[in-house]
């Protein structure tokens, strides 16, 4: 009861406004993520659902997170209960969002080995929690190891990677989410 009820996620007004957002025609989202322009085409129109590694392309193509994609993809609720048993995970099997919709917050879990190759650099400030096991998180040319209840915070805009250390990890992540202007870009480097 007081559940918001699940709907199939559909990411194609997400990646949507996030293309005309940043002004990009479909040709160049194409050319950045190596996907054709029909199949983003689709994805768009909600006539095709793309895989963990396409939506992760398209991410990267639109410079934002397949999270905030999924995180944009459902309507707003004022009040929402995301349970650990039912809710749907993202295409990830060991990755779950805990906030649905498009909010001033996000928050993930991420349970398990994490892609420690893949660095990050998210826009707002974020918080990463460790919930059981450890992590090595590589952050300003520093590396933390965090234990069970530690927490790393990660002002807008640091590059970073991190990896599970045991195998039984479970990592929170909470960020201001990419479409608030929470802090001023900063020049490239």
């Amino acid at each position: 009861m007081g559940d918001h009820k699940e709907q199939p996620l559909r990411v194609g007004a997400a990646v949507r406004r996030r293309r005309r957002a940043l002004e990009l025609t479909l040709a160049v989202v194409a050319e950045r993520s190596g996907l054709s322009v029909p199949f983003l085409s689709q994805v768009e129109n909600d006539r095709a659902r793309p895989s963990t590694s396409s939506l992760e392309k398209v991410a990267d193509a639109l410079r934002t997170t397949a999270v905030e994609l999924l995180a944009a993809a459902d309507p707003a609720c004022s009040v929402d209960v995301v349970r650990a048993d039912g809710s749907e995970p993202l295409p990830h099997p060991r990755t779950r969002s805990l906030v649905r919709g498009h909010h001033q917050m996000h928050a993930s879990e991420f349970t398990g080995d994490h892609d420690a190759g893949r660095e990050f650099q998210y826009r707002n400030d974020q918080l990463m929690y460790v919930a059981d096991g450890a992590v090595e998180i590589e952050a300003e040319g520093r590396a933390y190891r965090l234990g069970r209840g530690d927490t790393l915070y990660l002002t807008g805009g640091v590059r970073h990677r991190w990896r599970a250390a045991e195998s039984d990890t479970r990592v929170i992540v909470v960020a201001v989410a990419e479409h608030i202007e929470a802090v001023r870009d900063r020049p490239r480097r």
